[in-house]
């Protein structure tokens, strides 16, 4: 809190210092005969001094009266009770913005954890995909290649593990979907046999060259992937690898995954 001098005019205080020091002067009384002054309000310090040596009657003071004492008590009080409301509203108005700025900073931090744990999901899920027993493995392969494929002609570029591990097995297996896609379907009674079961193949090959399809042959190129395929059409590529995979994905499913982790 700040500190108030009051004293009285008797101190003789200039004005500028008194307000530069803060020092609240209360005015005496001063008498020259009939004349009455107040001190520093109608007459001066030159003019005191002028009357003191022309007059014939010394000068007489009266201190100032207890209510103008109170009037300047009770504006000093009244200016530090203003000084300390501003002081409590500004403080106040500081920690409202202090606890703002922390429960940003809080959700900040929680949104990161969660964007952190959801990242790790999409990773884990990357990690049991390249994990699958070798047959689901094949068969997921086979059917994002049909999924991809246009023409029924395309070529599929592999990691060259991948290549060596699965990859012949992967284009047989999509182009055998691609063949039985287009093929008549024989009755149930003629593929029941063994026989049978080749006419229908030899159907669905036939269609399938017939309609231009079930043509995919395994690219000797490689290239430098983790999990999935490249199908390639000369000058274009639909890019199925499984980080590619993913991240188109990641958009569309993080709302889902967050309310599975966090509901």
């Amino acid at each position: 809190m700040a500190i108030r001098i009051i004293t009285d005019s008797a101190a003789d205080f200039e004005a500028s210092v008194a307000k530069r020091r803060r020092i609240d002067v209360v005015p005496m009384t001063i008498q020259f005969g009939t004349a009455s002054f107040v001190s520093g309000k109608t007459i001066t310090n030159d003019v005191f001094y002028t009357l003191l040596k022309e007059g014939r009657e010394n000068p007489t003071t009266s201190q100032p009266t207890p209510a103008e004492f109170l009037r300047v008590f009770e504006e000093a009080k009244a200016a530090g009770d203003e000084v300390l409301a501003q002081g409590r509203k500004a403080a106040a108005e500081r920690e409202d913005r202090m606890a703002s700025t922390a429960q940003m900073e809080c959700r900040k931090a929680v949104l990161a954890a969660k964007q952190e744990v959801i990242e790790e999901a999409f990773q884990l899920a990357h990690k049991k995909l390249l994990a699958l027993p070798t047959d689901q493995y094949v068969e997921l392969l086979a059917d994002l290649a049909v999924q991809a494929s246009t023409t029924g002609k395309e070529k599929l570029i592999f990691s060259p593990s991948h290549r060596a591990q699965v990859g012949k097995a992967v284009v047989v297996a999509a182009n055998k979907k691609l063949a039985e896609a287009v093929a008549p379907k024989l009755p149930g009674e003629v593929t029941s046999s063994k026989a049978g079961a080749i006419l229908d193949k030899v159907v669905a090959g036939a269609a399938a060259l017939l309609n231009g399809t079930a043509m995919l042959t395994l690219a000797e190129e490689t290239r430098p992937m983790d999990g999935g395929f490249i199908l390639s059409d000369g000058a274009v590529e639909v890019n199925c690898t499984f980080d590619t995979l993913i991240r188109l994905q990641r958009g569309a499913l993080a709302g889902e995954v967050a309310k599975v982790l966090f509901d």
